[in-house]
């Protein structure tokens, strides 16, 4: 487990930011990115009958539709030990392999940073 009081400020953001959706939402998963301005982008699972995303890939998708080029840096908080592949590649999409994606419990606690790789 990571020490979230060490994080960055803006990654601990995004990591309360993530954990926010997620409560206030009540969806398995919330996710945020932070684009190459510093603006952040946050959302939750999507679970309609006709459309399927995480949170993590309906967050970058929300980035490229507001117009972010990169990315600086994702989180999710899931119950899940990391991020998985198909996150990971959406994020690796617009920010590059070298992307930290940070992975917490749903109490907010980073449990592991990966790349988008």
């Amino acid at each position: 487990m990571t020490d979230s009081s060490a994080l960055d400020p803006e990654d601990r953001k995004i990591v309360t930011l993530a954990r926010s959706a997620r409560a206030r939402n009540g969806v398995p998963e919330g996710a945020a990115v932070r684009d190459e301005t510093g603006r952040t982008y946050v959302a939750g699972t999507v679970a309609l009958d006709s459309l399927k995303l995480s949170a993590l890939r309906t967050a970058v998708a929300m980035a490229v539709a507001s117009g972010a080029t990169s990315l600086e840096a994702a989180a999710v908080v899931t119950e899940a030990e990391s991020a998985s592949d198909a996150d990971r590649a959406a994020v690796r999409d617009l920010g590059g392999a070298g992307t930290p994606v940070l992975v917490a419990g749903p109490d907010g606690t980073v449990r592991t940073t990966v790349t988008a790789g």
